[in-house]
């Protein structure tokens, strides 16, 4: 198969292993960088462009969209679907996992167990939406936010207060922000899913740095491998489907009360690997092998 990388450039950890992976078993891979991808819209002629090529040709697409990109990204990946071309992710579902009010809204809808959430635009309302999570401390964060910025612990309603209103003033723009409460037995460690498919291909439990709430490997936390009971295993594989992921980072912390899903990431990072030697990239080529070649629905493509 003809197999395009969607990404910011091959030195990519993840994508190195993807192109090394796909080249092993056989296929061509091209590495193409989205931003530098042009799209000619016209009736029944979609097609995208790169370096002066018409990207017609692949039978599927590897997305592997960077945050900050996801408006641009996702466009892209949208127009290949256009094109009726595969992609393990669509641009519908990680334009769901992006927006954490959006997915959280959806997470909660399919059942899956998250921490209790609020949201509003009004900090004045600060003591009734702290008492509906059950009093402080609770954990304030941006709708946008990734890698664990954009997240702060307030421990009491004065400082909660503070946050919201130096948030709102930097977010004119009406990103949503959320409180959610916090969950004491699980502070400063979580489990990350790494989700292919119907079933969890590797999973590792990150512990923070020092006093360091956030257990994120981008604010330098550690990783250690772990076995998922059955109930996070189903819990991270029905969080990812209630996106509409195939290919998934699910973040859960184990509570008192079951696992509890914070985010479903869509390009998760690859670090997973060197932590628990588990071979994520072979899983989602065989992924691409295995449902690239099915017929493609009109109705999938993320409009």
């Amino acid at each position: 198969m003809k197999i395009a990388i969607l990404s910011n450039g091959p030195g990519n950890y993840s994508t190195k292993r993807l192109k090394e992976e796909a080249e092993k078993r056989g296929h061509e891979v091209r590495i193409i960088k989205y931003r530098d991808c042009y799209v000619s819209i016209e009736k029944n002629n979609p097609t995208v462009s790169y370096q002066g090529d018409d990207l017609s040709d692949f039978d599927a697409i590897i997305p592997r969209i960077a945050s900050h990109m996801t408006r641009y990204g996702t466009a892209i990946v949208r127009q290949f679907e256009m094109m009726g071309i595969y992609t393990i992710s669509s641009s519908i579902a990680i334009t769901r996992s992006r927006d954490k009010l959006r997915s959280t809204q959806l997470l909660a809808k399919a059942g899956v167990g998250i921490p209790k959430t609020v949201f509003s635009r009004n900090s004045t309302d600060i003591d009734d939406l702290i008492d509906k999570l059950g009093g402080t401390p609770v954990i304030i964060k941006l709708a946008r936010g990734t890698h664990g910025n954009g997240v702060v612990l307030a421990e009491t309603k004065k400082a909660a207060k503070s946050v919201l209103q130096a948030f709102y003033l930097s977010n004119e723009d009406g990103t949503n922000i959320l409180l959610q409460e916090f969950i004491e037995e699980s502070a400063g460690t979580d489990i990350r899913a790494f989700v292919v498919g119907s079933r969890v291909v590797a999973s590792m439990k990150r512990q923070s740095l020092d006093d360091d709430f956030r257990s994120n490997l981008h604010q330098g936390g550690s990783g250690v491998a772990i076995k998922l009971t059955d109930e996070e295993r189903k819990t991270a594989i029905k969080a990812a489907r209630a996106v509409g992921l195939t290919v998934a980072g699910v973040d859960m912390m184990r509570s008192s009360r079951g696992p509890l899903v914070l985010e479903v990431n869509a390009s998760p990072g690859f670090g997973i690997e060197k932590v628990t030697g588990r071979d994520v990239a072979s899983a989602m080529i065989e992924y691409v092998e295995l449902n690239a070649k099915r017929r493609v629905r009109k109705d999938k493509v993320g409009a």
